[in-house]
């Protein structure tokens, strides 16, 4: 069991194995290991306990299925929260870590959580910034055409993709503003 003193059950014996396996074990002798001199089994942890305290436990937390219970200390300062906090405690609560059902919804909720902030910035006296955060601005002065030719550089093939997909989200933002607004204001003309 994770978290505790106790030894796990091990299997199989080092001469069974080495029976069953060809080659195995060739490491056990501390000749045939050049990082020996360097290995220190003398240590001592200073642990003071078998299993640590633990935190009290938070039914909103999410924990993965294939684990019985939390960790003894996890993180508190981010709950989840909103739409991508559905999303997330969706994933962890009806898919496996070993499917990526339960990854893809963990990306979902990160886009979501993105898109809101993004959002959210509009809306304040200090919005995003497209051209200075996503550092165009120097490629201008790096060569950019020189930098991607030559060089076995896998990204060559979707550098055509890179301006629309971080400036077209923000050409559509100002796309639907301008279309909201002209809604709004020819109504009053007529």
């Amino acid at each position: 069991m994770p978290y505790t003193a106790d030894k796990p059950d091990r299997g199989a014996s080092s001469d069974e194995l080495r029976a069953r396996i060809p080659g195995w074990g060739t490491d056990l002798d501390p000749a045939q290991r050049p990082s020996v001199p360097r290995e220190r089994t003398d240590l001592v942890s200073g642990a003071h306990w078998d299993f640590p305290d633990r935190q009290p436990d938070d039914p909103r937390r999410e924990r993965s299925i294939e684990h019985r219970m939390l960790t003894p200390v996890y993180g508190t300062a981010q709950p989840l929260h909103g739409v991508s906090g559905a999303i997330r405690r969706y994933a962890y609560a009806k898919f496996s870590e070993g499917r990526a059902a339960h990854w893809l919804l963990l990306i979902a909720g990160d886009r979501v959580e993105s898109a809101g902030a993004h959002l959210k910035s509009l809306f304040t006296g200090n919005p995003d910034n497209p051209i200075t955060e996503s550092g165009v601005l120097s490629e201008f002065g790096n060569d950019p055409v020189g930098s991607r030719r030559g060089r076995g550089r896998i990204d060559g093939r979707h550098t055509w993709m890179d301006p629309i997909i971080v400036l077209g989200p923000w050409i559509a933002a100002v796309a639907g503003a301008v279309y909201l607004i002209g809604r709004v204001v020819r109504p009053r003309r007529g």
